[in-house]
């Protein structure tokens, strides 16, 4: 795998970003990332998975200097590959821990949103859904997704305004559920993770399902009206507009 790393100890898997110094999603992320779910949930052997970034970064979210120069077919192909991810990490049976290595924006918050638990480091980090003051629409299905952590009142207010949280106001709000300092933050993980894989796998994942089966059902329906509405607003020349000064001050940076 060229932007993941995987490693096996005591049937727990962890599942680490490895793209570049911030873990920016892409395409081939994406399917990396696909494939080794379908493959963990087969295996007998892993009971629960941990995903978890590098220094300072679980993920920054979408790749956009890249996604920018995408075309309408690769766009379109990467958007429904990113919802049929997030589909499958929704529905995994299996316990799943999100290990918040650092800043978790965007695409990277809804990766850690579908997990069963979210610990984050203590430090100057933010996580949180800022889709919209980038210029994009949000589906219904990932605000379903940030309301059954956060209620309905919460979500829709920190949606709408695109609010990114810091590690304590996101404990706070519900938004994780641990944090640490970074030299805890896999041994908790590990703890929390071996918490759940000690009860009966079948009673744990068949409880999981049940209680996210809305979700589910949110995540699994086709819905080409929502995507051919989220990519006319992503070629609108005000978003291009938006993405091109974030692209910029993002190569600066570099």
């Amino acid at each position: 795998m060229k932007t993941l790393q995987l490693a096996v100890n005591e049937r727990m898997a962890l599942i680490g970003f490895d793209r570049g110094k911030s873990n920016a999603i892409n395409f081939e992320m994406l399917q990396e990332l696909k494939s080794l779910l379908k493959n963990i949930e087969q295996d007998d052997t892993i009971a629960g998975i941990i995903i978890h970034g590098k220094e300072r970064f679980f993920s920054s979210g979408l790749d956009l200097i890249e996604l920018y120069d995408y075309d309408e077919t690769q766009i379109r192909k990467f958007w429904q590959l990113f919802l049929e991810v997030v589909d499958s990490l929704v529905s995994f049976k299996k316990p799943s821990v999100a290990a918040i290595s650092g800043h978790s924006p965007a695409g990277g918050c809804v990766i850690a949103l579908c997990c069963d638990y979210r610990i984050m480091n203590e430090g100057d980090f933010i996580i949180g859904l800022n889709e919209i003051p980038v210029g994009l629409v949000v589906p219904a299905r990932i605000f379903s997704l940030y309301r059954f952590w956060l209620g309905e009142r919460r979500a829709y207010q920190y949606l709408m305004e695109g609010k990114l949280l810091n590690p304590t106001e996101a404990l706070q709000h519900g938004l994780i559920d641990q944090v640490v300092p970074a030299e805890k933050l896999r041994s908790e993980a590990e703890k929390k993770l071996s918490t759940y894989i000690q009860f009966d796998a079948n009673a744990w994942s068949q409880t999981k399902l049940n209680i996210r089966r809305q979700l589910i059902t949110d995540f699994s329906k086709p819905d080409d009206e929502m995507l051919d509405t989220l990519l006319k607003q992503w070629w609108n020349p005000s978003t291009r507009s938006i993405l091109k000064t974030i692209i910029n001050n993002l190569t600066e940076k570099k």
